[in-house]
């Protein structure tokens, strides 16, 4: 098969590799669109350990199956592989589990390939009336979904339902998007770039700012840098909820005085439960997500051109789609 590979910093080939060959309970998925994700940026720019080089990245996928029972079934796939059987899986918290893996992620390759073996419990049947490459957007979503379910039931019931995302990336756009559809009234998005904003009032009707009027009940950082968070601290109102999803930078920021002083709730999330991401496909494919026509498509075979576009930000969608070459 064709592949995507991550060979050394800031270097992708795409090249023939060998076919995944699926073990006991997986199944084999013919990919039809996949996603860069942040992380898989991380990867290529050499900042994460957890990604040695040489490794098929991509983990944001929906295909058609391969073989098998389910043999020509149209799925999104849930790239999260948990054991099933420790406390975390057991409560539904599987986003915990201590032995998870996740593909593109050694001892798993991703999905910037034709093929990319997978459980199959961790597979969901799309309708025939949305496309696959709407569902590739399952999985960045689920981000969102599983850190808005978190902020809701942490909110205090009388505090009004606004909500505000600092970042415009796919991640801040799916939690916008998921706060709307779990009742929020009132989500604004703060995004500096340019383009980007522009793209996002245009395209997808979204409240878009550049600068922050005001205290949130709920704020989300989808972004995850030492400047964010300070902006998030400053932004969310006494007894209120700090959200924090992005993996930008470790440290610095945080106002934990303040945090302390006014019983502010901070939520680090992280993925999404079986739960949660069966629960954002659902939602997606009853149109409870809009739309979902903010993504550029480009071929595999250019997504080493994707990547130096999206680092150098001449990238305005949300998010890009890889299609495997005919």
């Amino acid at each position: 098969m064709k592949a995507l590979v991550y060979t050394n910093v800031q270097s992708l080939s795409y090249e023939d590799t060998q076919d995944p060959t699926p073990q006991f309970g997986e199944a084999l998925v013919r990919v039809d669109s996949v996603g860069i994700c942040g992380s898989d940026m991380h990867a290529f720019l050499g900042h994460d350990n957890r990604r040695p080089a040489p490794l098929i990245l991509g983990h944001e996928a929906a295909g058609t199956i391969v073989g098998g029972p389910r043999d020509g079934d149209r799925v999104t796939i849930n790239p999260l592989v948990t054991c099933g059987t420790c406390d975390a899986c057991m409560s539904g918290r599987e986003n915990l589990c201590a032995s998870r893996q996740i593909i593109s992620m050694p001892p798993r390759e991703g999905a910037f390939a034709d093929l990319v073996r997978i459980p199959e419990v961790n597979l969901v049947t799309v309708p025939d009336d949305v496309s696959l490459e709407k569902a590739a957007l399952a999985e960045p979503i689920a981000v969102g979904w599983h850190a808005a379910r978190l902020g809701v039931e942490a909110l205090h019931g009388a505090e009004p339902r606004r909500g505000l995302v600092i970042g415009g990336g796919a991640i801040g756009v799916a939690s916008a998007l998921s706060l709307s559809a779990m009742g929020f009234e009132d989500v604004v998005i703060i995004e500096r770039n340019e383009s980007r904003r522009d793209y996002l009032a245009r395209t997808c009707g979204l409240q878009v700012a550049t600068e922050i009027e005001g205290e949130f009940p709920l704020v989300v950082d989808a972004v995850g840098f030492a400047a964010t968070r300070a902006v998030a601290s400053a932004a969310v109102k006494p007894g209120g909820v700090l959200l924090h999803i992005g993996l930008g930078e470790d440290t610095g920021g945080l106002d934990v005085r303040r945090m302390t002083l006014q019983e502010i709730t901070f939520i680090g999330t992280y993925t999404y439960s079986a739960q949660d991401f069966r629960d954002t496909a659902q939602a997606m494919f009853d149109g409870r997500l809009g739309p979902l026509d903010w993504v550029e498509s480009r071929p595999l075979s250019d997504g080493a051109h994707a990547f130096q576009d999206i680092l150098n930000g001449r990238v305005a969608a949300p998010k890009i789609i890889l299609k495997p070459d005919a």
